[in-house]
């Protein structure tokens, strides 16, 4: 049986996976063509990152599919513990590497290998995490949860999509979204 809960989850990590990557692919480019990076879409990058993400994504997962697993799973909750510790730690790892990141905009390049390699690790994080859900925890989810906890859940999480997931934007965010798209390179945007 489908699930529009773990349909979400699936489509928001591919469109954060790809927002990552491109933001790897931005920095490299910049460090190969010894420029400075497009500062202003790293920023509306990384401000998409800390709303979706960070702020919507996250606490869905926190507050609704977590609990429910963890009384039908038990021997998952070494592994949900480790993932809501990550959700604690993204919110603070976001507003470093956007410190990093402003440092090395007024500074220069004295700070780029600063926030690259804070980029790198936030990447690397982010992309084991999202491996670690899509893994274990959905799958688990799948076969344990009962239709009960997938109607809650799926009203919850169809409240706010992704518009990098091919929703429309809500009026808010479309300037953030109209910005990326325009500025970003494939796979993200249409921009080069």
């Amino acid at each position: 049986m489908r699930h529009a809960t773990l349909t979400i989850i699936r489509e928001e990590h591919q469109a954060l996976a790809a927002m990552l990557r491109s933001l790897s692919m931005l920095l490299t480019q910049s460090r190969r063509e010894g420029t400075a990076p497009n500062f202003e879409l790293l920023r509306s990058m990384l401000f998409y990152i800390d709303e979706f993400p960070e702020r919507l994504h996250h606490t869905k997962e926190t507050q609704l599919l977590f609990p429910r697993l963890r009384e039908r799973c038990p021997e998952l909750v070494p592994v949900l513990d480790a993932l809501d510790a990550d959700h604690e730690q993204g919110e603070r790892a976001i507003r470093r590497l956007e410190h990093a990141l402003l440092a090395f905009e007024m500074m220069g390049e004295s700070r780029r290998a600063e926030f690259e390699a804070a980029a790198e690790r936030y990447i690397t994080f982010y992309l084991s995490h999202m491996g670690t859900e899509e893994n274990l925890i959905l799958p688990a989810a799948e076969a344990h949860l009962l239709p009960e906890d997938w109607a809650e859940m799926d009203t919850a999480f169809e409240s706010n999509r992704d518009p990098l997931t091919g929703h429309e934007p809500d009026d808010l965010y479309r300037p953030l979204f109209t910005r990326i798209l325009n500025m970003a390179p494939a796979p993200i945007g249409l921009g080069g």
